[in-house]
């Protein structure tokens, strides 16, 4: 196979690959789900940035603002009160005790 072609075919996997599939939960109810470009939270750790590909990871998120990027460029703030973060193979859950 020549360079080109794996170029090309490294693309075309990572293209579908491209956007994350959110879950933004409490207890009582989903408050958002879809597609999103890139999350931006607050955790016990410090501030973080989600984007397509991102390593798994597993958070306690701090009392704040979520903010979720979605594909189609809006952007929804979400504030939390305590919670967790979850980061696995395109897949972000967040799961807050509640939100606003």
């Amino acid at each position: 196979m020549m360079l080109k072609e794996k170029q090309q075919n490294w693309l075309s996997l990572n293209m579908s690959d491209s956007v994350l599939k959110v879950e933004v939960v409490t207890p009582e109810k989903r408050v958002w789900s879809g597609e999103a470009k890139m999350i931006s939270a607050r955790t016990l750790e410090g501030d973080l940035g989600v984007l397509p590909g991102h390593a798994p990871l597993l958070g306690v998120l701090a009392d704040g603002t979520v903010s979720v990027k979605a594909i189609d460029g809006s952007t929804n703030d979400f504030v939390i009160n305590g919670g967790f973060i979850s980061v696995s193979n395109n897949r972000v859950s967040i799961l807050g005790e509640s939100a606003n």
